[in-house]
């Protein structure tokens, strides 16, 4: 996904497909944000779990079949995002960017190169 403008686009389509999703089943009275908060925690959640007792290495080489369940947790992950965004009006692509723009400034490279320190520590 090197153009953000084609990224934007993928965005639009997920947000699209789960409105239409959602309206055929009646779902939007559920999908409160607050609601759509407390399942995208619950789906992250289900995210860790694959990885909760593995060492760093055993995290980057994951069996075939652990990396299709975790691909699967991780498009729950972002089914549920791009749906709170949309329910709050939020234009996830552009809030993306800013906040890429915003941590560009928080951690300059000649600071935090190499450092996992936070931004107020560098």
């Amino acid at each position: 996904m090197n153009d953000p403008e084609q990224g934007a686009d993928a965005l639009d389509e997920l947000r699209e497909a789960m409105r239409r999703f959602t309206s055929a089943r009646d779902w939007g009275q559920f999908h409160t944000p607050k609601n759509l908060a407390m399942a995208l925690a619950g789906e992250a959640g289900e995210l860790i779990e694959h990885f909760q007792w593995l060492t760093p290495e055993q995290s980057a080489r994951l069996p075939d079949d652990t990396r299709a369940e975790v691909a699967l947790e991780m498009a729950d992950v972002l089914l549920y995002l791009v749906r709170l965004a949309d329910v709050l009006d939020i234009d996830l692509a552009d809030a993306a960017r800013r906040k890429i723009r915003m941590n560009d400034t928080r951690y300059p490279v000649e600071r935090a190169r190499g450092r996992a320190d936070k931004y107020n520590r560098l």
